[in-house]
């Protein structure tokens, strides 16, 4: 059974025409991310990018360095589309997206991290094996069939990250649709609908539609009955995502993950009429399927595990942020704080009362006083500019309040916590961070 599942040959029309989608979608991104400012942003002018913990040392490079790089990462993806050294070019850009991913997360975006698992995914995929230049140059090279395994892979992948997503909305302030109307907010300047994305109406539908269709979608799209009904849906959601909350690629990589959800002849007849077709069913088990199992395995527990790491820290995630990024819980709940920083010179006693703003951007700033992450490294990093003047100091946050889709600011952070002096913690709870306050605000 579980043979048949994984090693039965099938027609690769679906990868192969993902292929093609994926690498035109991942250049766009990368061109685009030049074009609307998005490097400049969170690259080039920043004089610290927020690295993720661990990874300090990844760098942007100086000058214009930055821009060239994205036009490597979007030659590479042109590369990848037409199936030019197809396995160099898919594993370089995944080195260079991952790089580019852990290099800053003022930014971060769970489809970025998504990105990097199917690029991942994709370097092991035979993708180039048809309507390549690789084929075009090495005929020897051409297949028009693939293990349904590959599918499969992608299959379960999507179902982890819509499931997950579901499941992540199953919340107060989601379940009463006060996160809907956050979210709807910034977008009611809106040409033609901006208003009606105001009404309350507008906001349950929104809200129920979210839970309902990331929970289904995926079961909805392989039950053949309702696979054409559910790729329409399909079509509709992601363009209104893409239409109101403009999140780059991620709508359409979305909709092109259809395409292993139909029957392998029918994307051939769509997109490859010339193409042959694979008429056989063969079933041949590779030699090394005990490797390719159990790493499969590894790689599903991980995917399974890392989304729910939240619940073995200490309070809730949607307070303290801990275990949030990597889990998909997408478009959640919307962050604002404030408060000071206070440098205080261990020998002198000299007082510094620091102004975010003078060193960071102000999306950065934004995100120093709502996220601890940020406001530890924001630390770090003031600790470091101090040591410059051979300054040994200690740095609080006085007055740190958050708010929580736009509830009342309550206290967060800990005031006589020097955060200089913190170590931060990978998989625990930071006790500098006050007590969840979500039920009852304090006044």
């Amino acid at each position: 059974m579980l043979n048949r599942l994984l090693f039965q040959r099938i027609d690769n029309s679906p990868l192969i025409i993902f292929r093609i989608f994926f690498g035109i979608l991942i250049s766009l991104e990368c061109f685009g991310a030049i074009a609307t400012g998005w490097v400049n942003r969170n690259l080039i002018s920043p004089k610290y990018t927020f690295p993720f913990i661990d990874f300090e040392f990844l760098r942007p490079l100086p000058g214009n360095g930055m821009y060239f790089y994205f036009v490597l990462m979007g030659l590479l993806g042109l590369f990848i589309a037409i199936g030019f050294k197809y396995r160099a070019s898919i594993i370089s850009f995944t080195v260079l997206w991952t790089v580019t991913y852990l290099m800053q997360k003022t930014a971060y975006n769970n489809h970025y991290y998504l990105l990097i698992l199917i690029s991942l995914i994709m370097c092991f995929f035979p993708a180039e094996r048809s309507r390549s230049y690789d084929v075009k140059i090495n005929p020897e090279l051409e297949s028009n069939s693939m293990y349904a395994y590959i599918k499969w892979i992608v299959v379960l992948q999507l179902f982890i990250v819509y499931v997950y997503a579901s499941v992540a909305k199953l919340y107060g302030d989601w379940l009463d649709f006060s996160t809907i109307a956050v979210l709807m907010h910034s977008k009611k300047n809106y040409w033609l609908i901006g208003n009606i994305l105001q009404e309350p109406w507008i906001h349950s539908i929104i809200g129920s539609v979210g839970i309902l269709f990331d929970l289904l979608i995926v079961p909805a799209l392989l039950w053949k009955p309702t696979r054409k009904i559910a790729f329409f849906l399909s079509l509709f959601f992601h363009l209104f995502n893409s239409i109101i909350f403009q999140i780059g690629i991620f709508p359409y990589l979305s909709i092109a993950f259809s395409v292993f959800f139909f029957e392998p002849e029918t994307i051939r007849k769509i997109f490859f009429k010339s193409k042959r077709p694979y008429t056989s069913s063969e079933l041949i088990v590779p030699r090394h399927k005990n490797a390719l199992l159990s790493g499969l395995t590894v790689y599903f527990i991980i995917q399974l595990l890392l989304p729910v790491r939240h619940h073995a820290i200490n309070d809730n995630v949607l307070w303290t942020e801990e275990g949030h990024r990597m889990s998909w819980r997408m478009m959640l709940r919307s962050r604002q704080g404030k408060g000071r920083f206070k440098v205080v010179d261990k020998d002198t006693k000299e007082v510094f009362i620091i102004k975010p703003k003078d060193f960071v951007s102000k999306s950065q700033e934004r995100k120093i006083f709502a996220y601890p992450d940020f406001t530890w490294q924001f630390a770090q990093y003031l600790k470091k500019e101090f040591k410059k003047e051979d300054r040994n100091v200690s740095v609080y946050i006085e007055n740190s309040k958050i708010s929580i889709n736009r509830k009342p600011y309550v206290p967060f952070i800990d005031s006589s916590t020097d955060l200089a002096a913190e170590t931060w913690y990978r998989t625990k709870h930071h006790d500098w961070i006050l007590p969840s306050n979500l039920e009852k605000p304090k006044k």
